[in-house]
């Protein structure tokens, strides 16, 4: 499993959309094997889900993300979690132990829209299986 984080000096990158470095970390069986930073290339959010799909990567952590880039990222394989800050180590650590906190999510994230995407997901991965 490889994990993206967008990575803003230590911390998560507010903004994914214009973001350029991602912190990339590789993981076998809960194990972390190697861990990376790239400079991402693309900007269209088209060509961006491409370059990131060819890399691999199976979870992206982020800040604010538009719509559209996380819809194409999702159609690519890639699952999103979006509306995240703090640093990277601490978020990195309470994904992977699926413990989130309100503290966890950027400001204003945690109310009625992020909620909403969160059961739009659940209903959708729902009706998949």
């Amino acid at each position: 499993m490889i994990v993206a984080i967008a990575n803003w000096q230590g911390s998560i990158s507010p903004v994914f959309d214009v973001s350029d470095r991602l912190c990339l970390i590789e993981f076998e069986n809960g194990v972390e094997l190697k861990r990376n930073s790239i400079s991402l290339r693309e900007r269209n959010p088209f060509a961006r889900a491409k370059e990131m799909s060819g890399l691999g990567i199976n979870l992206l952590i982020c800040g604010a993300i538009s719509q559209v880039l996380e819809t194409t990222l999702t159609n690519s394989g890639i699952r999103v979690v979006g509306f995240m800050c703090g640093k990277i180590e601490t978020v990195l650590t309470a994904i992977l132990r699926d413990q989130f906190t309100e503290s966890l999510f950027m400001p204003g994230c945690t109310g009625r829209r992020q909620k909403h995407r969160f059961q739009r997901r659940r209903r959708a991965n729902f009706k998949r299986r």
